[in-house]
């Protein structure tokens, strides 16, 4: 009979201890968590802040009872993992309500212990009305104080995604927030051709966003930001990050790696062969990146898991490595990406192309279609795809999720060009967002097109460049850029003689599909100097707003369109 010991009971230590139990019946199995509860849906914390969890009660899957029942578990809560001897392979354990400590013995140790809440040395995060999210009893505490002071203000320091979350929750919830980002940008898995369009749903729907700003000194009604800025905070939430929980490893000398994790082999092994390492607090290999890295994400902490249990019983385990896959809602937006985005593509060195696509949802027709935006990052000169982010209103998800299948497999934008996806009016078009975004990588792979980027077309416009809008009058002159020349698509081949040839021109039109057409009938008619602007000027429009609004700079639009 094998003694398994498993320290932490969230997504990798439940998911472990179920998977021993269908591989042995014999086993015994003990779980040890320092919190009241085991199994909890930690992604789902925020969702108890504006009603859509309505019972902090229903965030708890599994409780020790449930686990002894039904698999014959030993779930012990409120029990902290003080100290491991390796020698004489024995866990120390503390009851965290009593104080009392004891002995557990073991064959096999796995620990998933998690991640913990970065909190910074500043001024102020002591103080009574400041919060972190990591568990079910943190979001009790923070909810219980919201509700008994009326929190009237919020400041959410973080925005990654407990921090988009937990601010679009509280502002579900009709409280006034403010949600401080230090980078340039919020939501970093995403560009930032593509995270404009979220900074402004965030705007929107009445988030005070601010983004390259952080935060210096905390006080009883207000926080001070690095700028000087000063924001009426009357509760303040932390969600700056996670570090791995790596002191029980150290403690214990087991190797930690280069990202500042624990080290793990190919079976999730540490550095001591009968101690696995599971989760938030493990380094694992990026497919992509060819290095390590850490991946704070409940899918991979699973499979994680059920690996570490299969190879504890013999089981072969292929270990692909990671290339991270996420999405989040954010207010009425559908978010998700996969792989590397192009930033950091580039920063390795990596060479790379992207497109950006802006293509109905389901067929126009439908009155639930919506426009989604979506851009392919690819390698040149292979065509080997590296990435994917979607943004819409529809099904991101599931666009992001056929690009996370094809890299799995080392697809190429070939492989997505033709690939056969299901189709219905009510779900998505019969040449998909994908399959398109695939053509006009092929296209520009092969030269027979030039593109823009919409970063690129401030500077176009403020140099007096030569820009063809191929909208009808009436989308000109609802919003256009400014010294763009508006030549209808129906007219361009019957007034091409106002077009220069020994210049750029710069077309586009809403979402870059009439300009397309237009740029091939201007280079097959003898033009060689002509570019399409990918995105056009709905992703233009998006584009420059939310920075126009942070910066008061003057738009380069005469007036927006968002539709």
């Amino acid at each position: 009979m094998k003694k398994i010991v498993i320290v932490g009971g969230v997504a990798g230590g439940a998911s472990a201890a179920a998977r021993i139990r269908r591989l042995d019946e014999q086993a015994q199995i003990v779980m040890f968590e320092k919190g009241p509860h085991v199994s909890f849906s930690n992604c789902s914390l925020p969702f108890y802040l504006s009603g859509v969890v309505t019972d902090s009660k229903k965030l708890v899957m599994m409780n020790p009872n449930s686990f002894e029942a039904k698999y014959n578990i030993d779930a012990r809560v409120n029990s902290e993992v003080v100290t491991i001897n390796r020698d004489k392979k024995l866990v120390t354990v503390k009851n965290v309500v009593t104080g009392e400590s004891y002995e557990e013995a073991y064959d096999v140790l796995i620990l998933s212990p998690g991640a913990s809440p970065i909190v910074p040395k500043l001024e102020g995060v002591e103080l009574p009305h400041v919060f972190t999210v990591r568990n079910v009893v943190d979001i009790e505490k923070l909810h219980n104080a919201i509700v008994e002071k009326d929190a009237k203000n919020i400041a959410v320091i973080g925005g990654g995604f407990i921090g988009v979350e937990v601010a679009e929750n509280l502002r579900l919830a009709g409280r006034n927030v403010s949600l401080v980002e230090f980078a340039p940008q919020i939501l970093t898995p995403f560009d930032d051709d593509m995270v404009q369009i979220l900074h402004k749903e965030m705007m929107d729907h009445g988030v005070d966003l601010v983004v390259g700003d952080g935060l210096a000194l905390i006080n009883e009604q207000a926080i001070t930001l690095n700028s000087g800025k000063v924001i009426d905070a009357d509760i303040v939430v932390l969600a700056i990050g996670v570090r791995p929980e790596t002191t029980l490893a150290v403690e214990t000398n087991l190797e930690i790696g280069e990202t500042g994790a624990i080290a793990v082999n190919q079976n999730y092994q540490t550095s001591d062969r009968n101690i696995y390492a599971v989760g938030d607090a493990i380094e694992v290999y990026h497919r992509l990146m060819n290095k390590k890295t850490r991946l704070a994400l409940a899918g991979p902490a699973q499979k994680q898991a059920r690996a570490i249990a299969d190879h504890i019983y013999g089981i072969p385990n292929q270990n692909r490595g990671v290339i991270g896959s996420s999405s989040i809602q954010v207010f009425d937006l559908a978010a998700a990406s996969t792989g590397l985005n192009e930033r950091t593509a580039k920063q390795l060195d990596i060479p790379t192309e992207a497109v950006y696509v802006i293509a109905p949802d389901k067929v126009g027709l439908m009155p639930s279609s919506n426009p989604l935006h979506f851009k392919l990052i690819y390698e040149v000169p292979t065509g080997r795809i590296l990435g994917a982010q979607a943004i819409g209103k529809g099904n991101a998800d599931k666009r992001v999720d056929v690009i996370a299948t094809l890299i799995s497999m080392g697809g190429t934008i070939e492989d997505l060009k033709d690939l056969e996806l299901s189709y219905s009016p009510m779900f998505s078009t019969a040449k998909d967002v994908s399959n398109m975004a695939a053509l006009v990588a092929s296209n520009i792979m092969a030269g027979r097109f030039k593109q823009v980027r919409v970063d690129e077309v401030r500077g176009l416009v403020e140099s007096g460049a030569v820009i063809i809008d191929v909208r009808e009058p009436n989308e000109f002159a609802n919003g256009a850029l400014k010294g763009a020349i508006n030549i209808p698509l129906g007219e361009i081949r019957t007034r091409m003689n106002e077009i220069p040839k020994d210049v750029p021109v710069y077309v586009h039109c809403r979402s870059s599909q009439r300009s397309y057409n237009a740029v091939m009938a201007l280079e097959n008619s003898g033009y060689d100097n002509v570019y399409n602007i990918s995105g056009s000027f709905l992703g233009i429009s998006l584009y420059e707003y939310f920075n126009d609004q942070q910066l008061g700079r003057e738009p380069i639009v005469t007036s927006y369109n968002f539709k």
